[in-house]
Parts: structure tokens; C-alpha cells; sequence
């Protein structure tokens, strides 16, 4: 027979809650600081990212270094929406667009992300990228509202590098450079 002791409920009770704030607190601090999930909405970003995936954005990876030609990143772009798209020129880099490729310091990129997909777009464009600033594009050029359209992104805005897609199952994956170009 087992005897019940009301100071043991209690102290198991209390136990339980210190256990379920210290848990919330934790997976607070991790998605504020460290990662956190968003929805992808629209078509600017296929075939890499497909409307309604779910994706895992590493918030702290900017913290330690810069981001890196070919990043996917998340940044606030309008108010109260953010933008996700690649990152293509950092500062300094002088972009050009035409004949429908991009150049990047003179040399036109090897983007096979993009599937062939053109520019409708096909005008002449040059700028080279000031400090504290990024040149996006989506990797879908012909559906995307990009740094063509909205300039270049501060730094500042960047809320994180996509790492994974996370849903629909079917569809987990690194969002790394090389695992798109090798799974494609």
C-alpha cells in the first residue's frame, strides 16, 4: 500500500511547473534568438522553395559572419512582411543584368537554381553594392519583387540564412548551395 503524502503532491506539483516554465522559457529564448519557422507564400523563390513550405531560419548564424553569396535569406522588407530570396551581391560587389544572366564582378554567374527560367526583364542594369547592404533576387526572376525592384537590403534587415525545410515531410532538405545544385 502506498501512502499519500499531501507535502509530496505538492512538491511534485511545483516540480512540474518549474519544469514546464523552465521548457517555455528555453524554447522562447531559442526561437527569438537562435531559429525560428516561417511559411513560405508565393512563387518568387521556385523551384528551390514551393508555396507553403515551412522552413527553419538560423537567426544567429549572421551573428558570427557575414552572409555568403548564394544565402537564402529572410528579411523585413514592407511593414509587416518579410521577403525571403538569394542572396547575389554583398558590398562592394558590382551586379550587372543582362542578355537576361547576371554578372558579378564581370562574371556572369552559374545559377542552375534558376532551371532556365529567363528574365523578362532583359534591361541593362548596373550597381555596385554600397556597405552595410545586400543585392537579392528571387530564384524565380520572372515572378519575384526583388533588389531590381526594391534596391538593395540593409543588413540591418536580415533576419536570418533558411537552413531547412521542415514541411511537407516529402519535401525535407538543406537549403544549402550545394545541396540544390546536387539535388536538382
Amino acid at each position: 500500500m502506498i501512502k499519500r503524502n499531501s507535502s509530496n503532491a505538492v512538491r511534485t506539483t511545483f516540480e512540474w511547473v518549474g519544469t514546464i516554465a523552465v521548457s517555455l522559457l528555453i524554447a522562447m529564448v531559442i526561437r527569438v534568438f537562435l531559429f525560428s519557422p516561417y511559411d513560405v507564400e508565393g512563387a518568387s523563390m521556385r523551384p528551390t522553395l514551393e508555396d507553403n513550405e515551412k522552413i527553419i531560419v538560423n537567426k544567429w548564424s549572421y551573428r558570427i559572419h557575414e552572409p555568403s553569396h548564394g544565402d537564402i535569406v529572410v528579411f523585413h522588407a514592407e511593414a509587416g512582411r518579410d521577403f525571403i530570396k538569394r542572396v547575389i551581391g554583398l558590398p562592394g560587389d558590382r551586379i550587372e543584368i543582362k542578355e537576361g544572366k547576371v554578372f558579378r564582378n564581370g562574371t556572369v554567374l552559374n545559377e542552375p537554381y534558376i532551371q532556365g527560367i529567363t528574365y523578362p526583364r532583359g534591361d541593362r542594369r548596373t550597381i555596385v553594392v554600397p556597405e552595410g547592404m545586400l543585392y537579392v533576387l528571387g530564384d524565380n526572376r520572372e515572378n519575384s519583387k526583388d533588389s531590381r525592384d526594391l534596391g538593395t537590403i540593409p543588413l540591418s534587415k536580415v533576419v536570418g540564412r533558411a537552413d531547412i525545410i521542415v514541411l511537407p515531410l516529402k519535401q525535407i532538405k538543406l537549403l544549402t548551395v550545394e545541396a540544390i545544385t546536387s539535388s536538382r
